[in-house]
């Protein structure tokens, strides 16, 4: 009889193993995150589910969730535009980073064309992202992004709160690095 209840034990041991395993790889490696607005469009919209990974360094463009700065227990999904020591200016919709244009293929021009097309019916906006350096911004005030600090905006430049009003956000802030779309199943893709 006692070789007939062995492998239930297993079984249960193994099962105990992979709901610890899963239950501190959701708390404390991956997240699971709702895109809630408009500021990250025509790349995410609202209602989508991402997979993020926690912990993590982000590089240049990568989409990562934040502790929203005024309000500290709202997350933000914005894109990493720049990195610690990058000087960083927007010029007649063109991106500047250290001195060199940087394509911005994210950013959908059918997209952008509409949205302000849709915008300046109602203010006055003559490009998708206005022209700006870091040094005008009066959230940042710096020549360049300080150490342990990034330079985030959403895809939506018209709508999107970001680093051009609340500032730098450091690492301590940035939650986790967006890896996976994983809903609507028809929109799934990796980033």
């Amino acid at each position: 009889m006692a070789s007939q209840h062995q492998p239930t034990w297993r079984w249960l041991l193994l099962l105990v193993v992979v709901f610890i395993a899963v239950f501190s790889g959701t708390r404390y490696f991956i997240a699971n995150d709702i895109v809630d607005g408009t500021s990250m469009q025509p790349t995410l919209q609202s209602g989508e589910r991402l997979v993020s990974i926690k912990h993590q360094t982000p590089k240049r463009f990568d989409i990562v969730v934040l502790t929203e700065p005024v309000a500290p227990h709202a997350l933000f999904i914005k894109r990493v535009i720049g990195l610690p020591g990058d000087t960083i200016k927007v010029v007649d919709d063109q991106l500047w980073i250290n001195g060199q244009r940087v394509n911005e293929p994210y950013l959908k021009t059918a997209f952008a064309k509409q949205e302000l097309k849709q915008f300046q019916r109602a203010h006055a906006a003559a490009t998708f992202t206005a022209n700006f350096s870091l040094s005008q911004l009066k959230a940042t005030r710096a020549k360049k992004v300080p150490a342990g600090h990034y330079f985030v905006m959403g895809d939506n430049r018209l709508v999107s709160y970001d680093s051009r009003g609340f500032g730098f956000v450091s690492k301590a802030e940035l939650e986790s690095v967006v890896i996976w779309r994983y809903w609507p199943l028809t929109q799934m893709r990796g980033f």
